[in-house]
């Protein structure tokens, strides 16, 4: 009998199992996998460090980081990429570097940065899942954290000012998404009939971007009045959204996962939205 596999990661809303680009890249690489997650859900409760999930924990290991995780699966036969060549094992690398380095930044600015959205909605949501008194500090520690980040890819000259950082974010997101679509075209999947880890990576980083409804950014409603660099991105998500939906439809119904056989993740009575998992699900 296989070891239980345990994936601590934040809670869902919105249509999504999880609003976390890196925790949903886990949960989906599972379903495409077969791996048997237990999904513990972040509440309230929650004492543990929240800065590194998801994490995985099983009774010999703790992982955590979608890379590391997604190979510690990989080494247990949870294997979502044994038909792809070796082509196409490097051009999976390749992409999810694309991801990290062109689109992440415009993720973490819609989600952290944006002050619109993250006092409206970003703030909210994470606070309501981190106990007393930490929501009042946690919060603004990740929203800190982001544009850290974002400035130490992006700030280098002659990018010295935030506008102008912000600027080159948003057209690295266009070029991203540009690529992305191009590469997936018509297709199922990003490589032959079945899902593999570059979907999973697609789905985990541009769902959150089409389903969040953010005042700025997201919503199709009220484009006149966001900021333009925030519109750019909100018209390439919504000019991609076929892409995101595609994606979605895929992941509860695989080709290579029959339902019959398929694991179904389970999460903790504690998780307010536990019927948000649906959409993961066949």
């Amino acid at each position: 009998m296989a070891a239980p596999l345990e994936l601590s990661c934040w809670g869902g809303g919105w249509g999504l199992p999880s609003v976390h680009s890196e925790s949903l890249v886990v949960m989906a690489y599972a379903k495409f996998s077969g791996a048997p997650l237990k999904v513990k859900v972040i509440d309230n409760t929650w004492r543990g460090s929240r800065g590194d999930v998801p994490i995985l924990t099983t009774e010999d290991n703790i992982v955590s980081q979608p890379a590391k995780i997604l190979n510690f699966l990989r080494k247990q036969k949870y294997n979502a990429d044994y038909e792809l060549s070796a082509k196409q094992g490097a051009d999976t690398l390749a992409y999810i570097a694309l991801i990290e380095e062109k689109l992440l930044p415009a993720v973490l600015h819609t989600f952290w940065v944006e002050s619109d959205n993250y006092f409206s909605v970003t703030r909210p949501w994470f606070a309501s899942r981190i106990p007393f008194p930490l929501s009042l500090i946690l919060p603004g520690r990740m929203s800190k954290g982001a544009l850290n980040r974002i400035l130490l890819t992006r700030g280098e000259p002659p990018l010295y000012h935030l506008r102008e950082v912000e600027a080159q974010i948003y057209r690295d997101a266009k070029e991203c998404l540009n690529l992305l679509s191009n590469r997936l075209g018509t297709s199922q999947f990003f490589f032959g009939d079945t899902p593999s880890t570059l979907d999973a990576y697609v789905f985990g980083f541009l769902a959150p971007l089409y389903k969040v409804r953010f005042p700025k950014g997201i919503s199709p409603a009220g484009q006149e009045t966001v900021d333009a660099n925030l519109q750019k991105l909100t018209q390439l998500v919504n000019k991609e959204s076929n892409l995101i939906e595609k994606m979605d439809d895929n992941l509860r119904q695989s080709p290579q996962l029959p339902p019959r056989k398929l694991p179904t993740l389970k999460l903790t009575p504690a998780e307010e939205e536990s019927n948000s998992l649906q959409r993961l699900s066949p």
